[in-house]
């Protein structure tokens, strides 16, 4: 039977509490690490020659919803009650607001180095070390709203211009591409500075802190984030019925992309799955 991802928002005190304390268990067992040096490991960009399969490539949404749920998997195996919940940041907009709170992730950093001080997961509990990241710093950090240079957060109709796109994704299948709701969701953009963050690239941005760059899975919103993420995913292939991933066959030998990006039906690393099978997960979850 299909478990339920719910809204942050929504969550009851027991819920939040189940949820923080299985997150706390797996980080205690040293699992929750590994994910973080996973993402770090395929943080790879455009301009690198090697194979694409987190960012910046039709791949990002099942990678991301594969990595989601191992982690989940993980939770489940120290409390079977719990299910990753998602954090809609069309709605909870704030920096007070869900899920920002003193029971669930804490809230902001400190204004001297963006420790965050508040909540289950800063450092001074003694329980959330920062071991994998990019910079020697071994405590949570963040800068919601990015206090010295503000920006807002997505969106509903930024989230609809994705949507509405009934083209999972285009050639040259890269960061470049303006049409197809796969890029236009990741959030890649023309232009420079904060005008070319879009949707999930924005939202990183807001939080800032750990959540910039390839060690952002350090910050437990990373997956609260990310299962909104996929939710648009699922809303979209109910919108667009019949749409599929693409490419559905590989780049050819002349294309720049040539063993660069993941094919529907080629396996999506590390694991041993692809695209396809990662389409329907409705025998898996659902969201509420």
């Amino acid at each position: 039977m299909a478990y339920v991802r719910k809204d942050a928002g929504t969550l009851t005190r027991a819920e939040k509490r189940r949820f923080v304390n299985a997150l706390l268990e797996v980080k205690r067992r040293g699992e929750y690490d590994e994910f973080v040096r996973m993402h770090i490991a395929y943080f790879s960009a455009d301009g690198e020659h090697a194979l694409r399969a987190a960012h910046m490539t039709p791949s990002f949404l099942p990678w991301h919803r594969r990595l989601l749920l191992d982690l989940e998997g993980a939770l489940r195996r120290v409390d079977s009650s719990v299910t990753v919940p998602y954090w809609d940041w069309t709605r909870d907009r704030t920096t007070t607001s869900a899920p920002w709170t003193a029971d669930l992730l804490g809230g902001n950093g400190r204004r001297s180095d963006h420790q965050v001080m508040t909540g289950p997961f800063a450092h001074r509990e003694g329980n959330w070390t920062i071991k994998h990241g990019v910079t020697e710093g071994a405590f949570l950090t963040r800068d919601l709203g990015r206090s010295r240079n503000p920006i807002d957060l997505p969106t509903k109709s930024d989230l609809e211009w994705a949507l509405k796109d009934p083209a999972y994704d285009v050639a040259p299948w890269d960061s470049t591409v303006t049409r197809g709701f796969r890029n236009k969701l990741e959030g890649w953009g023309t232009g420079r500075g904060s005008a070319s963050w879009r949707n999930h690239n924005r939202v990183h941005r807001w939080v800032g802190g750990s959540m910039l760059g390839g060690a952002s899975a350090n910050d437990p919103v990373f997956w609260l984030h990310h299962a909104f993420v996929d939710l648009q995913w699922y809303r979209w292939q109910r919108r667009h019925r019949g749409a599929r991933y693409l490419p559905a066959t590989p780049p050819g030998l002349r294309d720049e992309q040539h063993n660069r990006i993941v094919a529907r039906h080629q396996k999506l690393p590390p694991w041993d799955v692809t695209p396809h099978e990662l389409e329907d997960v409705s025998r898996i979850y659902r969201y509420a």
